[in-house]
């Protein structure tokens, strides 16, 4: 059976958190279903050590990760997940968006990590069902 990969696009304010642990769940949970990227829509200098951290628990590799830019994804998604930063995202062309309202948890204790890397689990966990369903 062939299956299309649906390209999803995890937005934030700095790319630097939430949007590269979705990334990483999605690729990690979902790369069967989802061509996984994550940007963001200022500079930031470098991944969070928390999300590095809160990640590398669960076995995901971040330490290679950096920060990117929307100008450093491919310019056409099926699907586009803002975090909850109240983004403002220039337009980039998507079939479905969506925003998954999500608390940042830098600068709080390790604890706000772990606790947004399981929210974020779930809610890639729920995306890859609606895309192997075709709902999306």
């Amino acid at each position: 059976m062939f299956i299309i990969k649906r390209k999803v696009a995890f937005v934030c304010v700095h790319n630097s958190c939430r949007s590269q642990m979705a990334e990483a769940w999605a690729k990690y949970l979902g790369s069967d279903h989802l061509e996984a990227y994550s940007a963001g829509t200022e500079n930031y200098p470098e991944v969070k050590p928390g999300a590095v951290q809160v990640m590398e628990e669960m076995g995901i590799d971040m330490s290679g990760h950096r920060p990117k830019l929307l100008t450093d994804i491919p310019p056409e998604l099926d699907i586009i997940i803002t975090m909850g930063c109240n983004v403002e995202c220039p337009y980039v062309p998507s079939k479905h968006r969506e925003d998954w309202g999500l608390e940042d948890p830098s600068g709080g204790p390790i604890e706000g990590y772990r606790n947004t890397r399981e929210l974020i689990k779930e809610k890639v966990e729920n995306l890859i069902k609606r895309v192997k369903n075709g709902e999306l």
